[in-house]
């Protein structure tokens, strides 16, 4: 599964093996500097996330490159049954409008980032 740990310099994203194959990264470093926004939700959004590159196994998982019909582009890792992670980023920066990962330290990693989120 994806691992997303944060430190100082911002948030690491690790996709291992076959998810790696999926999102076309086998990892991410997210910036502190390029966060734009940060909340977490108990589960996976049910909002259309627009036409993918990557993986839908319906109502179970979710990992790929989303792009929105309104032009918002997201990098997505999601499993059912855990806490969502949604970052919004600067996409000149990034390559990316948001950020959805699922992790069980959604709630702790957010808060590490609203404290130094840049407007």
């Amino acid at each position: 599964m994806t691992t997303v740990t944060c430190d100082r310099t911002g948030v690491h994203v690790q996709f291992p093996g076959w998810e790696a194959t999926m999102t076309g990264l086998p990892r991410l470093l997210i910036p502190k500097s390029a966060i734009r926004d940060v909340s977490t939700a108990q589960g996976w959004t049910a909002e259309m996330l627009g036409v993918r590159s990557g993986l839908v196994v319906s109502g179970y998982r979710k990992l790929g490159t989303f792009r929105h019909p309104s032009g918002v582009r997201r990098l997505v890792s999601m499993k059912r049954g855990h806490p969502l992670l949604r970052i919004a980023v600067d996409r000149a920066t990034v390559g990316f409008d948001e950020i959805l990962l699922s992790t069980d330290d959604a709630e702790s990693i957010a808060a590490d980032l609203r404290s130094g989120v840049h407007p």
